[in-house]
């Protein structure tokens, strides 16, 4: 079983994907992104489009910096943002109960855990940033100093997301049963104070909510993705309604090719982007400065780049076999057609 294997040499060379005229049009200049092939359906019923947004991320910076907007309303179409959201789970809702039309560029294995429990989702795009961020932290002082120390502690989880594959994952390169750990699954508003307070022993968690945890709490890190874990398993992704897909084929790829523009404008600015998530999410100056260190890369993938496509079916299979995802899944099943 092949998974995409971590590491900047490896992604640089592989172009962004999706673009469509209106990035081409945006962009001047050689930029190294390849444009995908023509679409195979054009349709739109709508001039509106409501797009989710968390606490960070590519939607929150859309929506606070405007330049989004801007990009759309050249192809007269109006964006109404809904949101925060503190977690992928609740913004596939939104769209599954059509209060939105787009999740939020979250991780993909709650959204495939939401396709194989029937929800009527696609995925339209899909992304990696790196370097990684997500952790398993425990407190100074706590004696839980290794991932061998969490046998027989708890560890709060988001169930079929990030923090529980990041937690077995661990788990198993140690040679660690997960009989001998709690599992808590708790979504991020419930598990950082429930840290805070010490009513769990260790937390596994993505950025901005660790780097956070680690810097009040005073906490360090068991397991580091970008450093420990040496393949990746689960990737950000944007997903809408497959019917509404089907229906404004036209405006999704308005809404990819603004976002790989925004993609390319975070990538290349990391101060002035963790500074606007900053304010938005309220955390310290040092927070912010470490998350600047990090100076993070995002790379976009369409829904028809095979490579990309393969890597995600392997990392699928990864997450059934383990039982995050409760069976196995076909992603060729669950992507727009556009």
């Amino acid at each position: 079983m092949e998974i995409l294997m971590s590491g900047q040499p490896r992604l640089a060379r592989r172009a962004l994907i999706g673009s469509t005229a209106l990035l081409a049009a945006t962009l001047a200049g050689p930029i190294g992104w390849a444009q995908t092939s023509p679409p195979k359906r054009s349709s739109r019923k709508t001039d509106l489009v409501r797009v989710t947004y968390g606490r960070g991320g590519l939607p929150l910076l859309a929506k606070e910096r405007g330049e989004f907007e801007k990009l759309l309303a050249r192809d007269n179409i109006r964006v109404q943002w809904v949101g925060p959201f503190p977690n992928h789970a609740p913004s596939l809702q939104a769209v599954t109960g059509n209060s939105a039309d787009f999740g939020f560029w979250g991780s993909s294995t709650p959204a495939l855990a939401a396709m194989i429990a029937g929800s009527p989702l696609v995925f339209v795009n899909f992304g990696i940033y790196e370097p990684r961020s997500t952790a398993i932290i425990a407190k100074d002082g706590s004696g839980i100093d290794s991932v061998k120390d969490l046998v027989g502690k708890s560890v709060a989880v988001n169930r079929s997301g990030l923090g529980e594959f990041l937690l077995v994952a661990a788990l198993e390169k140690h040679g660690i049963d997960r009989s001998k750990v709690r599992f808590v699954y708790l979504n991020p508003p419930d598990a950082g104070p429930a840290f805070a307070q010490g009513k769990i022993d260790a937390w596994s968690m993505w950025s901005p909510g660790v780097d956070i945890a680690r810097l009040e709490y005073k906490a360090h890190d068991l397991f580091f993705e970008g450093r420990d874990l040496d393949f990746f398993i689960d990737f950000s992704s944007l997903v809408t309604a497959r019917r509404f897909s089907e229906e404004n084929a036209d405006l999704v790829r308005a809404v990819i090719a603004a976002y790989e523009v925004e993609a390319k404008w975070v990538s290349e600015n990391p101060v002035e982007a963790e500074t606007i998530a900053q304010k938005e999410a309220g955390y310290s100056d040092r927070v912010r400065d470490h998350l600047i260190a990090y100076k993070r890369r995002y790379t976009l993938y369409g829904v028809r780049d095979e490579k990309f496509l393969k890597d995600f079916q392997a990392a699928a299979d990864w997450l059934s076999t383990r039982a995050i995802l409760p069976k196995k899944v076909r992603v060729l099943d669950h992507l727009a057609d556009i």
